[in-house]
């Protein structure tokens, strides 16, 4: 399949409500979308990501620069039979883990285009619809903090994640257990914490939570382990994890006992897969972290969410969590039992409304082979 054209669009969108973590306080998202062409198709991605440095080191503008210099010019006029052809032309390319996967997104899409096969049918996905859950930021206070996880759980989501960081931790996760006592509950501190705040982490050990997920920072496997050895709760790693020789050392030190797979920050759907299959192989639980995602990324992590590892609830909330108006149809909608139903059709499974794209455009630039 030649890869002829790439169309990178730069969107801003303003989210329902802010989204604070221990990174900052989110109102709007910026993001960029990819139109691939291709044999006469077209297919999509999105790259996730942001404005700023915070969760990564990558921002909108350098994964434009490296799509548009580097990424992009790599792949076009080149004639890729298949993903492994397509991961060879970036084989040169050090690190862009958010730009890398949202070009193969688009390449996904494209040859699920051209072979009349879902995402999820060429990843091997075995679930027709996924268990999810809901991702709380951090609340002013602990009122404003119930009534949300009250009007999620109205809407029918059986598990609740609470963002925490320092002075918004022990006593507030202590007060959302006494008030849900049967709540399905995990914090994420997103990287807040050090090893001198174990004593700190080690008093939400008796609040039956499912997960304490990422405490310490990214490059801190060591620190993880003897954490996670001091706790019946399962550490949960997720900025740790950017490859599969991540997984692999943090299994063997013991450094967590679940693993959150976020495509965009390993790189892509192809490195997802092989996190998946090794964590299956040596019986680690995975589940999909989400980026504030349009439906054209919920799509495609609700496709890898199907794979059979993912055996615990993903951060991959219905559409209307986000944002008034999507830029790609059909909506998500949650099911009754808590789960989201798998796109079934050839590619990502979703049509992408332009006139939608056109409205948040700051800018759009065109690559051609």
């Amino acid at each position: 399949m030649r890869l002829d054209e790439i169309e990178l669009f730069h969107l801003r969108m303003r989210l329902k409500q802010p989204f604070e973590t221990s990174f900052g306080v989110q109102d709007m998202r910026e993001s960029i979308i990819l139109r691939l062409r291709g044999e006469g198709l077209e297919a999509w991605g999105e790259c996730v990501a942001d404005q700023s440095p915070g969760f990564s080191y990558e921002t909108v503008g350098t994964a434009w620069h490296i799509l548009k210099d580097f990424m992009g010019p790599a792949i076009l006029g080149r004639d890729v039979v298949n993903i492994e052809a397509f991961l060879a032309l970036l084989k040169g390319f050090q690190g862009h883990p958010l730009a890398r996967a949202g070009l193969e997104m688009a390449y996904w899409d494209l040859a699920g285009k051209a072979k009349g096969q879902s995402l999820r049918e060429m990843l091997g996905g075995s679930h027709e619809a996924v268990q999810v859950g809901v991702s709380v930021g951090i609340k002013k206070d602990l009122s404003t903090l119930n009534k949300s996880i009250e009007k999620y759980l109205d809407a029918g989501y059986r598990r609740i994640k609470v963002k925490i960081k320092p002075a918004k931790d022990v006593d507030v996760t202590r007060a959302i257990r006494e008030h849900f006592p049967s709540l399905r509950l995990q914090v994420d501190a997103n990287s807040a914490y050090r090893i001198e705040d174990s004593d700190l982490i080690k008093r939400l050990d008796d609040l039956e939570l499912e997960m304490i997920e990422q405490p310490f920072a990214e490059d801190d496997l060591v620190d993880h382990s003897k954490l996670q050895s001091q706790l019946r709760t399962a550490i949960c790693l997720d900025e740790s994890i950017k490859c599969l020789r991540h997984a692999r050392q943090a299994n063997e030190i013991g450094a967590c006992k679940i693993i959150n797979i976020k495509p965009g920050r390993v790189g892509g759907l192809s490195e997802a897969l092989r996190i998946h299959d090794y964590c299956l192989g040596v019986s680690i639980p995975v589940w999909c972290g989400g980026m504030l995602e349009t439906n054209i990324g919920r799509a495609s992590n609700l496709a890898i969410a199907s794979l059979p590892g993912f055996t615990l609830p993903g951060d991959i909330s219905a559409s209307e969590r986000y944002y008034d108006e999507d830029i790609a149809e059909p909506e998500f909608i949650l099911n009754e039992d808590s789960s989201i139903d798998v796109p079934h059709k050839p590619g990502l499974g979703v049509e992408v409304v332009q006139e939608s794209v056109q409205k948040f455009t700051l800018r759009r630039e065109t690559i051609k082979a």
